[in-house]
């Protein structure tokens, strides 16, 4: 019985222990993030996930990560390489937890990210899945700033569509939910209340202002932006391309 017991409680210290050094690594890896070294860190959360292949925040970060760097790729197989594995990661989230709002995030984001700048087909094909994860992202939580940009971006996209691209999505698709440019500037608007340091969506809220006419809010959102401290390795080029902008639209 004394044998048993001790067991136990070896067993249950070596548990303990791997989960602090797990806590160490995810940690160490949102460090590496903000530094910002965007691939060091996806490397990181990929060490998390050879220990504990469903560790959900890693596979999250993974999936995100992979969006943004995958973003940034001039060669488009490096590119497409990346929203694939971006798309991996976040249907292995899904399949931890369907529930999870960051796991939807994830999906909405890796879909979008290799859809929403296409053009015909290969636009339309996906994008009644975007705003799908999208909607369930915010409905498990409404404060997922994150979600309600990509909400807003699908809004934004959607309602741009040309008149080729509408007929195709009326024609194989049965049609989309309405979209308008209010629409987008309500789901940045709804991001941008959540948090104060998300410089994508105050750009991508100028954008949508300076389209719906109201070129004063659009100044006032880049002015904003530029005032923002960086945090990611996008940052710093999409403020050059904002102060593009402001010479444009003063």
């Amino acid at each position: 019985m004394k044998f048993v017991s001790i067991f136990i409680l070896f067993t249950f210290a070596a548990i303990y222990s791997k989960s602090q050094d797990l806590n160490m690594m995810v940690r160490e890896a949102d460090r590496i993030e903000s530094v910002p070294d965007e691939k060091g860190a996806l490397n990181a959360f990929r060490e998390v996930l050879k220990i504990k292949p469903i560790q959900l925040y890693a596979l999250c970060k993974c999936s995100e990560l992979c969006c943004r760097i995958g973003k940034r790729q001039a060669d488009n197989k490096k590119k497409e390489d990346y929203y694939e594995a971006a798309r991996i990661y976040a249907a292995t989230a899904l399949r931890v937890d369907s529930l999870s709002s960051d796991a939807n995030c994830a999906m909405a984001m890796a879909l979008g990210g290799s859809t929403m700048n296409r053009k015909g087909k290969e636009k339309i094909a996906t994008v009644r899945d975007i705003k799908k994860y999208a909607d369930r992202a915010i409905q498990f939580d409404p404060n997922n700033f994150k979600a309600w940009h990509v909400l807003g971006r699908w809004y934004y996209e959607i309602s741009n569509l040309n008149l080729f691209e509408r007929a195709a999505v009326n024609m194989f698709y049965g049609g989309l939910p309405s979209a308008s440019i209010k629409d987008a500037i309500r789901a940045f608007e709804r991001s941008a209340s959540i948090t104060s340091g998300f410089i994508l969506n105050y750009s991508e809220l100028a954008k949508a202002y300076h389209r719906n006419d109201e070129n004063n809010k659009a100044v006032n959102m880049l002015n904003t932006m530029l005032s923002i401290p960086e945090h990611t390795e996008d940052d710093k080029p999409i403020k050059t391309e904002g102060r593009k902008l402001l010479e444009k639209w003063r």
